[in-house]
This record gives C-alpha cells, sequence and structure tokens, in this order.
C-alpha cells in the first residue's frame, strides 16, 4: 500500500536516524521523528520493515530544533546534545544486539564545531546552480548555500556561473582549515582541453587547483589529471600534517578526527611495531610513531601511501613505513599492537583471522559503523580478546553516522 497516512508513537531512534514505532501489523521506521514524539507519517510502499516519513508532529519532543532540511543531514531537526546522546545509544545498541556483549559505552566526545566542519563536498552542476546529488529516489536539490561545509567551499561556490562550468557534470572541494585553501576536481567525459573554460572560471573564483576526473561509478577510479595549479593542499589532523587532495579519501572533519586520532594513539601504548592496518596515507600510524620503535602502513591505495611517503619524508618521521598489501593477507611477524580503521564493511573474515593469528596482544580499533564493529568485536570477545575502552566521536554532526574509538586487549 503506497502513500497510507498513519499515527504513530515514537519509542527510539535507531541506526540511520530512523524513529522506531510499533502498531497492530509491527514495526514501522520513520524518518524525521525522535523519541517520545507522536506523529503522523507517510508510509513508502516496498518490501521489508514498512518505512515511512513524518508529515506532522502531533506531539513535539524537548529535543527537537528548527533545522534545515538537507538530504545530507539526517539528524539537523535534533538539539545537539540529543544527537550525541542517540549517537552512544547506537553504540550500546550495537554492542548488546550484534556483538552480544554487555558493556560501557563512553560519552560521545563532540565535534569542535557543529555546523560549517566538511572540509569536502560534492555538488551536480544543474543550469539552476550547484545541486546536492540524488538520494532516496529524490532529484537533484538546488542550494543556495550549504550550512555544512567550511567557510571557505562556501564562498567559492557562490562565486561560480553554472554557464561557465559547461560541460562539467559534477564538481568536487576539498578545503584546509590549516592554510584557507580549496582545491577542486571536475567531473566530465572528455579531454582536459574541453575543460579549460570551466577550469579557468574555477580559478578565478578562488580555487588553489582543478583536477579532470572522467565518470565512472566508482567515485574517481576511472582517473584523474591535473589541469590547473596544485593538486593537494595541506591539513592539520591531531598532531600531525596531511596532504589532501578533491580526489583521494581522508576524514572530513579534520577537528573531530584528530581528536580520535590522538585517543586511538594513546590506547595503542608504547612497544616495539604497531601495524596500521587500512592506514591510508597514515594519519593515524603518524601519531603512534613518537611511542613505537618502528611503525608499519598497511593499505591497497597507491594514490593514499604515495601521499603518505610524501608527507613523512617532509616532516621527517624516520620510523614510519608505507606498504601496499591487503588487511586480508597481512602477516607480519613481531608485532606489539595492531590499530585498524577499515572501510564501513568492517573486517574481512580473513582480516580477523590475520589479527588473531597475529604475535599482537593488543587491537585498536576505529570504526565508522558500528553494525559491523560490534560484528567484528563480537567475534574477538568469542575468541579471548577483552574489551576496554568504547568512545563514540562525533565527525558528522547534524547527521546520523558516529565514529567509535576503541581498544581488545588478549
Amino acid at each position: 500500500m503506497s502513500d497510507a497516512l498513519i499515527t504513530l508513537e515514537i519509542e527510539k531512534l535507531v541506526a540511520g536516524g530512523l524513529g522506531l514505532a510499533r502498531d497492530e501489523s509491527g514495526v514501522v521506521l520513520v524518518r524525521g521523528a525522535l523519541p517520545g514524539e507522536r506523529v503522523t507519517a507517510r508510509l513508502r510502499a516496498g518490501k521489508g520493515v514498512r518505512q515511512g516519513e513524518v508529515v506532522e508532529v502531533l506531539r513535539r519532543s524537548p529535543d527537537r530544533v528548527d533545522g534545515p532540511e538537507l538530504p545530507t543531514a539526517d539528524l539537523a531537526f535534533a538539539s545537539y546534545a540529543a544527537q550525541l546522546a542517540f549517537k552512544r545509544a547506537f553504540v550500546e545498541e550495537a554492542l548488546t544486539r550484534i556483538a552480544k556483549v554487555r558493556h560501557t559505552v563512553g560519552e560521545t566526545v563532540p565535534s569542535p564545531q557543529e555546523w560549517h566542519y566538511r572540509n569536502t563536498a560534492q555538488y551536480l552542476v544543474t543550469p539552476q546552480g550547484l545541486a546536492y546529488r540524488e538520494r532516496r529516489g529524490h532529484g537533484p536539490q538546488a542550494f543556495t548555500q550549504d550550512p555544512l561545509v567550511m567557510e571557505q567551499i562556501r564562498a567559492v561556490a557562490e562565486r561560480l556561473d553554472p554557464a561557465h562550468l559547461d560541460p562539467v557534470t559534477e564538481v568536487a572541494f576539498r578545503a584546509s582549515q590549516l592554510t584557507g585553501e580549496v582545491v577542486a576536481a571536475i567531473i566530465g567525459a572528455g579531454e582536459p582541453k574541453q575543460f579549460l573554460r570551466a577550469s579557468d572560471h574555477l580559478m578565478d573564483s578562488g580555487v588553489a587547483g582543478v583536477s579532470l576526473a572522467q565518470p565512472a561509478g566508482r567515485r574517481f577510479s576511472a582517473g584523474v589529471r591535473l589541469v590547473a595549479g596544485e593538486s593537494e593542499i595541506r591539513e592539520q589532523f591531531g598532531r600531525v600534517q596531511v596532504s589532501v587532495s578533491a580526489t583521494g579519501f581522508a576524514q572530513v572533519n579534520p577537528a573531530a578526527a584528530g581528536l580520535a586520532y590522538v585517543r586511538a594513539a594513546e590506547l595503542a601504548g608504547t612497544g616495539e611495531h604497531a601495524v596500521d592496518l587500512y592506514g591510508g596515507a597514515g594519519a593515524i600510524a603518524r601519531h603512534l610513531s613518537p611511542n613505537f620503535r618502528r611503525v608499519t602502513v598497511l593499505d591497497s591505495s597507491s594514490e593514499a601511501l604515495s601521499r603518505g611517503r610524501q608527507d613523512v619524508a617532509l616532516s621527517g618521521e624516520k620510523n614510519v613505513t608505507y606498504r601496499s598489501g591487503d588487511a586480508a593477507r597481512f602477516s607480519e611477524l613481531g608485532t606489539d599492537v595492531i590499530v585498524v580503521d577499515p572501510p564501513r564493511a568492517g573486517l574481512e573474515a580473513e582480516a580477523r583471522e590475520q589479527i588473531h593469528a597475529s604475535t599482537a596482544d593488543r587491537l585498536v580499533y576505529v570504526s565508522c559503523d558500528p553494525a559491523t564493529w560490534a560484528r567484528d568485536i563480537g567475534e574477538f570477545a568469542r575468541r579471548g580478546w577483552k574489551l576496554g575502552e568504547v568512545t563514540p566521536h562525533d565527525f558528522y554532526p547534524q547527521t546520523s553516522h558516529v565514529e567509535i574509538v576503541s581498544v581488545l586487549n588478549r
């Protein structure tokens, strides 16, 4: 049944920022609702658990605020204090329901900034201007300003005229709080010479460099070429400076990520040898380097490893080594501590096996997904590892995403 209207009492918020309610037919998940609220929701047709969106709030939660309606911000209608509490609850629920582990979860570490914290954004270029990319069946949504991105990106975006960007279909930005610079990547099919006018317009609008990426199913997987200026800028993450680009992976909230990296290094302790799996350009590994005789970074991205090697050549850290490899086939003898910060899918079964078979007696697990983190924590716990500190960190204010910094000991 499509577009049916239903009145519901919201019991709690679950992962994804959805309000959970029940009626005689079972569970309903409602977008835009808060615990304790009575709402009218419009149900969407579909298989599995019924889902809907709030049409009207009949009884309002004291945690509700009037936030902007953005496809990128699914919790902007809750106060920031409430967001932090919800994120802690997501981690607690994943631990008990998925890991089957009873354990204390610390208070969520807040982001230093609640708005204008994102150092990266990717937008569609439309005749009406820049637009949010399509999500959940909604078409492109044009906007005048994005309250999540750093002021440096906002300033560039405000100067752009879509007519001068043709034939660009999408544009991505990366800003630096450290230097104030912005680099851009334009996405479009064709040779660099077809994009010179668009590149000039971006440079005139204040970016420090423009790269060109061909359209691809997976972001920037079809190759990236520098068209003008610089491809990379410097940014501060905790105690280290790293190079970031508009097309490579780096955390979107450097101030918040820096707090997590410092804490991860404290939990890792000291020793002879630490290995950072899925280590990227080595931002976490470099926080470990003062406390270990040597640190090995393992990652499969040649772009990230190359940036990392350049970074340590600049900083002078002599004990950090970068290796290309797959975490599932990692076998490093003489490891005291392993640090992992895997993608959303968590650790592959083979990677869990390699970690358990290693000489490491401590595992620092940083995660961006409570469900896959809890699955992995549960398996390590059943194999005799003991869970220590678990602390949620908020890298993405106004959204339901939560990061976790945790430690396991044998």
